[in-house]
């Protein structure tokens, strides 16, 4: 019988090092052509009103698994329905706003691993909302960090969220007075806003940056501006068939121009060892974070798995069950 496992049931189980493990393995499946995965699509309802919808499949784990999710005037709300690929039982509706953020953060602290300098100290970080609490929550895990720099629009917000984080980190957060000023000096770059202009600037970045840029899944929509996204000599994605679709940062910058894409490489294959990571101190690397329905799955498996165990969820009785 299924369960449905709610956002209290979510945050009690799962936490920042298993959604690491669980996102960098559906990297791995990914690349070993073990999981199939389907881009995200979306309903345009009315002016104020989208449904999203994204799936995956996993051959390892024996899981399918949709998310779907409606925006509707700045209200979002997300689910998971998991199943057993074998019998297409269906095991748990998840809610998934939580387990939305926990993913997110994950990726970039996999990509952060992988791409930044290993020596990586600092922090820039634009945007104080939740996704950005688990940004810096993941990159803490995988970077012995000692300082970040925070910049938010709205002030009050901006130093509760400096001074929540830095208590939670164990690692100071300073308020920046501006998006330059977060930026600049920093060795890992943040963009995690819902801007539809550019909040980073090619001529904000030192040599040895890595940036993860986790908004602007629009292609109207971007966070850095088309020189940030030139001075990449390396760019990573977790979907080049998504990125063409709403990387607004790319399309953008790219211009139509296809050797750009060409150039582009999955986060996947770098960690296989298809395609080449960071080659020198000096280089600036750019992970462009759409979020993939793998990553999903691969957290609401670990969810359920954990909750099944525990005999937390409440069941669902359906199809006459």
């Amino acid at each position: 019988m299924a369960v449905l496992l709610r956002e209290s049931d979510v945050r009690s189980l799962l936490t920042m090092p298993l959604a690491l493990a669980a996102v960098e393995e559906s990297f791995l499946h990914l690349a070993a052509g073990k999981s199939i995965l389907h881009p995200r699509q979306r309903i345009h309802f009315t002016d104020s009103a989208f449904l999203h919808y994204m799936a995956a499949g996993d051959s390892e784990s024996g899981y399918m698994a949709l998310k779907i999710y409606t925006t509707v005037r700045g209200a979002y709300r997300f689910l998971v329905p998991l199943y057993r690929a074998k019998t297409g039982e269906l095991l748990a509706l998840i809610e998934a706003d939580y387990l939305g953020q926990m993913r997110t953060g994950a990726a970039s602290g996999v990509a952060t691993r992988c791409l930044s300098r290993a020596d990586a100290r600092t922090v820039g970080i634009i945007g104080t909302g939740l996704q950005a609490r688990t940004q810096l929550e993941a990159i803490a895990l995988v970077r012995k960090l000692e300082r970040i720099r925070a910049f938010g629009r709205n002030r009050d917000n901006l130093l509760k969220f400096c001074d929540e984080v830095s208590a939670r980190l164990q690692v100071s957060v300073e308020p920046a007075a501006s998006c330059e000023h977060a930026v600049r000096g920093a060795d890992i770059v943040v963009a995690a806003t819902t801007a539809s202009q550019p909040v980073v600037l090619g001529e904000w970045l030192a040599p040895g940056m890595h940036i993860n840029a986790i908004g602007a899944n629009f292609p109207q929509k971007r966070e850095l501006d088309s020189d940030a996204v030139s001075r990449a000599s390396l760019i990573a994605v977790d979907s080049i068939a998504q990125s063409r679709e709403e990387a607004g940062d790319l399309m953008q910058a790219f211009a139509g121009d296809e050797k750009r894409w060409a150039a582009t490489v999955e986060l996947a294959d770098i960690l296989a060892g298809r395609a080449r990571g960071r080659t020198g101190d000096g280089e600036i690397t750019l992970f462009k974070s759409n979020g993939i329905a793998v990553w999903d799955l691969a957290a609401a498996a670990r969810v359920f798995e954990m909750a099944r165990k525990e005999g937390i969820g409440q069941p669902i009785p359906l199809w006459g069950e």
